[in-house]
């Protein structure tokens, strides 16, 4: 299992229900969750063989961006 951790500009629920739908195609549903109360809205992603550009590139289909901050397996 990787954890791959993205400084992003989610701020609300309404933009993590924009993103929803693009990063449970991506990671699956509850492998990943938005820290709203970070003032760097911390995305944290868990899944086995998930890509960084992947994860990126959803959060851009959604309108939004991310920010690598640490993989870890």
């Amino acid at each position: 299992m990787k954890t791959i951790q993205f400084k992003t500009n989610i701020k609300c629920s309404g933009c993590v229900a924009t993103v929803t739908p693009e990063l449970n195609k991506t990671a699956g549903e509850n492998n990943w969750s938005v820290d709203l109360q970070s003032p760097d809205k911390i995305l944290t992603v868990s899944a086995e063989g998930l890509s960084e550009t992947a994860v990126k590139e959803a959060i851009a289909k959604a309108g939004y961006k991310a920010e690598t901050l640490t993989a870890k397996s």
